[in-house]
């Protein structure tokens, strides 16, 4: 899918402010922040449109998505707490048919959500 916002800013096409990435995924800040720190962490190919479509054979990937988003949030002093976030279709939020999770930190968040 080539002309995904996505992938094109995975291939440096659209600029982002790159916190962090591997060779498989990449963290960049998000242009329209819902919290102090608001990260978005993607696959650098488009492996997915949403987690519905996640299998097996992503477990790796996923593993190392984990351990970025650990990382990140280290680097981003979210001491107290932070979440990762993934939203599956257009009712649960999601804007772009990409798999993305959103690292959300630097503030006490509600329980229950919402």
């Amino acid at each position: 899918m080539t002309d995904c916002i996505f992938c094109r800013i995975a291939r440096g096409e659209i600029p982002s402010y790159r916190l962090d990435e591997t060779p498989r995924l990449l963290a960049f800040r998000d242009v329209q922040p819902q919290a102090p720190t608001h990260v978005l962490i993607i696959p650098r190919e488009h492996v997915a449109s949403s987690a519905a479509e996640i299998g097996a054979a992503q477990g790796e990937l996923m593993g190392e998505l984990f351990e970025l988003a650990a990382r990140v949030a280290q680097r981003e002093g979210l001491t107290g707490g932070w979440r990762l976030v993934t939203n599956v279709g257009p009712d649960a939020g999601q804007s772009v048919a990409h798999l993305h999770f959103h690292l959300l930190g630097g503030r006490a968040f509600a329980w229950p959500p919402g």
